[in-house]
Formats: structure tokens, sequence, C-alpha cells
């Protein structure tokens, strides 16, 4: 099978991004953008976001995980942490963050540092999940290998019946990382492949220096 696609072009020219339009700190920029992109483009899922991490084989690997928060000190995420995602942050908390925003013609790439958000963090959010999602957790051992989709509906069902009259407490395995950036970088499409980058990178006495980058 060959498909030739050469001939896929875009041109970018919707914005740009100039060095002395940018803040000294990047979750400032980070905040502006994904306002501005949830405002006039929500059909992007402004909060989905490629997490890549380095898997216990040694490899990287990507996929998309839903943003829940963002402060200063940084990104927030809920996964199963006996999953594989989270066996390879246990082994390498070194992980990328990175969305692309193709209605507004921008991308923002975070490396950073994954570690666990304190259980009552996890509590809280667990608790405003949807009954459902919810159970959903308990029922999926994540990334384990699973015989029939069957399988999974019928341990929804059997758990939905019994907690039909109970709260569903957040299991163990279950729960929050922030990523704690070092080093954010905005992309923003502009006409004749000439990109804006602006890279920055989180000095030792934690104050943010910037660059740009030749696209």
């Amino acid at each position: 099978m060959e498909k030739d696609l050469s001939n896929y072009r875009k041109s970018y020219e919707k914005g740009e991004l100039l060095l002395k339009d940018t803040p000294e700190n990047p979750l400032e920029l980070f905040r502006t953008w994904f306002n501005e992109v949830d405002q006039h483009f929500p059909q992007d899922e402004t909060n989905a976001m490629t997490v890549s991490t380095i898997g216990l084989d040694g490899y990287p690997k990507n996929r998309v995980v839903l943003l829940k928060k963002f402060t200063y000190e940084g990104f927030i995420f809920y996964t199963n942490y006996q999953s594989e995602k989270g066996k390879a942050i246990a082994n390498n908390p070194n992980i990328c963050l990175s969305f692309f925003w193709h209605g507004a013609e921008r991308q923002i790439i975070i490396k950073g540092k994954a570690e666990k958000i304190a259980p009552n963090l996890s509590d809280g959010y667990f608790d405003s999940r949807p009954k459902g999602s919810q159970l959903g957790a308990l029922a999926s051992n994540q990334s384990e290998v699973v015989e029939s989709r069957d399988v999974l509906e019928n341990k929804l069902k059997a758990l939905e019946l019994a907690y039909k009259d109970k709260e569903v407490e957040r299991p163990e395995f279950w729960g929050g990382y922030i990523v704690k950036p070092i080093s954010i970088e905005f992309w923003q499409g502009r006409p004749n492949r000439l990109h804006d980058r602006i890279l920055y990178t989180l000095e030792e006495n934690y104050d943010w220096i910037k660059k740009r980058l030749s696209p």
C-alpha cells in the first residue's frame, strides 16, 4: 500500500507571535491562548493534550489525555496509576505535554516532571465526576489485556448494582499528576513556513528566560 502525501499543503495565516508582545511568565501566555482558543475555536476540544512518556521498554509513547487544571505551578491530569503511562511515569517522571489547536494554527510543547498530587485533591476531583465515570475507573484495569468488550460491560453492570445506593470512593490506584514545567514552547503558524516559535526555559533561580527560535 502506498499513498503520496507530498501535495498536502496548508498556508498558515491566522496570527503572529512576536517576542516583544509576550509576558515574562509563560503560564500567562498559556492562559491567554487557552482562553482565546476556547472562545473562538471550541471544536478544537481545547483541553485535549498529548502526553508523551518513555515506556518501560525504552520507547516513547504518546496518547491524548484531558487537561483538568492549570496553575502557575503546573498542569494537572488524572489517570490510573497502574496503567502503562502510570508505570512509565513512576520509572521516569520526565514527560512532555503538547497541544495542537488547528483552528487557531497554534501549538504548545511543554517539558516537565510529573508527580502525584495530594490524595485529597484527587478525592475532590473524583467526587465531582459523574457516577458512570467513577464506576468506569473501577471496571477497567487500564492497559491490561481484556478478553472481550462483554467482560467490561458485565463488570460495569455488576458495579452499577453494587453501588446503586452507595457513593463511590476513589480507588487508591487512580488519581492526579501535576506536570511542573521546565520549558514551554509556543508555536504560531505563519505564511511561507516562517512560523513563530518562542521558547521559555526555567532557570535555577526560577526565573523564566525566553528566546525566539528559527522555524
